[in-house]
């Protein structure tokens, strides 16, 4: 995957949200890390085109972000997109909600978005919650049957917005655990997280944003091990204070 954002601004009414990024990076994974209202959930919305930039541009696997909107929903169709509370449709099971993305966005007949659905249901372990709504189903499952969606018309890219933030211990490993799966088959990933552990060991690449500015970028286990920045010596600190 290869990423390349230049001079990206984005500001809600007069608060400056991202400020002037720039990034350029060959890689299989990314995180993207940094404290609560620093600009990652805002950049990986761009990325994905679901919301746009002031000003700048983004290449992704050599696609540019469109500006309009019609060539946009074109660039977002390549895209695997995951929320932080899994945007699961309430009223739909679980395998309604990875049938309908796939015919009503990507072209697919019922019969092979039926199909689709069900093999990705099975390969992940959930063949058996298969008719069951969001809410007859865990926080951990709800966000691995987001993942299959988001994987199901096999996308170049996969985008997670913080998808372990409101999961519990347990839960949050089956997430980590089918995305570090999902590594294994060459699906690269660019991924928001509060889950150091996962940053360090299963992404190439991490970044990490404060005040709306990239701070340091590089291999993980670089920036882990040492910090060049006070900010994220600040921020490794306080969120590993407490780890066993």
């Amino acid at each position: 995957m290869e990423i390349k954002i230049e001079h990206v601004f984005k500001s809600f009414d007069q608060q400056q949200v991202l400020n002037d990024i720039d990034l350029h990076l060959n890689s299989k994974a990314i995180a993207l890390i940094g404290p609560s209202g620093g600009g990652k959930s805002t950049l990986l919305k761009g990325i994905a085109g679901l919301m746009p930039f002031d000003q700048g541009q983004v290449h992704l696997n050599e696609m540019e972000l469109p500006k309009d909107n019609q060539q946009r929903l074109q660039y977002r169709r390549k895209i695997g997109y995951v929320f932080q509370n899994s945007g699961l449709f309430s009223h739909l099971s679980a395998v309604e909600n990875i049938v309908l993305p796939l015919t009503q966005v990507h072209g697919y007949s019922k019969q092979d978005a039926y199909e689709r659905a069900i093999s990705l249901l099975d390969r992940f372990g959930l063949l058996d919650h298969k008719d069951k709504k969001p809410n007859q189903l865990s926080g951990g499952q709800q966000q691995r049957i987001a993942i299959a969606r988001a994987i199901a018309s096999k996308p170049s890219v996969l985008l997670l917005d913080e998808p372990t933030s409101a999961l519990d211990p347990e839960y949050t490993s089956e997430v980590l655990n089918m995305l570090q799966e999902l590594q294994k088959e060459d699906i690269h990933m660019i991924i928001v997280t509060h889950e150091m552990g996962f940053a360090l060991h299963a992404c190439e690449h991490v970044v990490f944003l404060a005040n709306g500015k990239i701070q340091e970028m590089g291999y993980g286990k670089d920036l882990f091990a040492s910090p060049q920045t006070e900010e994220l010596k600040k921020f490794l600190n306080h969120i590993l204070a407490w780890n066993v």
